[in-house]
């Protein structure tokens, strides 16, 4: 498994509920689709973590990297679907970043 992991902070003014709904609403049309498997959304606890890193995690989980891609196809269009879910996460966010990760050892990996 593939995953594409992203750390956010919420921009000003923003509810934690209505960030954590427009994710849900832009991740899941991806997995109803078949162009990703799962998503999950991680909050910081009692400030724990590195300062760098935002206080929301979002991970999404890729079979491989061709459904990686796949997502981010749909995504590039930006038709006027797409945009709206896309557009209502970008916008509730600041200090965006994110890394790609895999299960390890993978089911490649020779022993």
């Amino acid at each position: 498994m593939n995953y594409y992991v992203v750390w956010v902070d919420l921009a000003p003014g923003v509810r934690d509920l209505d960030f954590t709904d427009a994710v849900t609403a832009f991740a899941s049309g991806l997995v109803k689709d078949g162009r990703m498997e799962s998503f999950s959304i991680t909050r910081r606890k009692f400030g724990f973590g590195p300062a760098e890193l935002g206080e929301f995690e979002v991970r999404m989980a890729f079979r491989d990297l061709a459904q990686m891609d796949e997502a981010f196809s749909r995504v590039a269009v930006r038709d006027a679907a797409i945009e709206a879910v896309h557009s209502a996460v970008y916008e509730k966010v600041v200090n965006y970043k994110s890394a790609l990760y895999r299960d390890f050892p993978d089911d490649v990996r020779i022993r």
